[in-house]
């Protein structure tokens, strides 16, 4: 073994003795390391519906969303009758019946149609619990907050869908699939 690597590993052990290891009495990290990720990975949603509004709102090949956010997350903003179906989380579909698509810093608006009633929603990243394009098995799941860790099972929004996927099978990580989960558990 080389010199350098003898001092990295005695380093790398140093470090780990300072720190308290890897062990379970390793302190709770002053930094927010969770929410910064969860922001970071938020903002891979913008950029993509970014791209998606800078080409007129088409998009490309086969493509398609399945965005699940909170209804009652601050900002969002949604029909009362959507609300009242989906007191606490729903999903809606961007694949070719959406219009008025807006991408800001903080969130996103867009047209649907729902049972054929079209409806204008406002949704902040940070209300996003999931994102997917099963058109390439990729997906991000969100950390919920404390106040929403136990979600009260939903159905689909329904949001009227076009003859390009629909039914399409969105998979969970346990398939394979590009599915990225964040959860950073604290320690007490």
């Amino acid at each position: 073994m080389s010199p350098g690597i003898k001092r990295l590993l005695l380093d790398q052990r140093s470090r780990q003795r300072h720190l308290g290891g890897m062990s379970d009495d390793t302190p709770d990290s002053l930094i927010p390391y969770d929410e910064i990720v969860q922001e970071a990975l938020r903002a891979v949603v913008g950029r993509v519906l970014g791209e998606i509004q800078s080409t007129g709102g088409e998009l490309p090949g086969i493509h398609h969303f399945y965005i699940t956010f909170k209804t009652g997350a601050a900002g969002v903003s949604i029909p009362p009758h959507l609300r009242e179906r989906f007191p606490d989380e729903m999903t809606i579909v961007l694949q070719n019946k959406f219009w008025d698509l807006e991408v800001g810093e903080e969130g996103f608006s867009v047209g649907l149609s729902f049972n054929k009633v079209p409806a204008k929603l406002s949704i902040p990243f940070a209300a996003i619990t999931a994102f997917v394009d099963p058109a390439v098995d990729f997906g991000l799941q969100f950390q919920a907050t404390a106040g929403d860790m136990a979600p009260e099972a939903h159905d689909d929004a329904e949001n009227d869908s076009s003859e390009r996927g629909e039914g399409a099978d969105v998979k969970g990580s346990e398939d394979g699939s590009n599915v990225v989960t964040v959860d950073f558990g604290r320690k007490k």
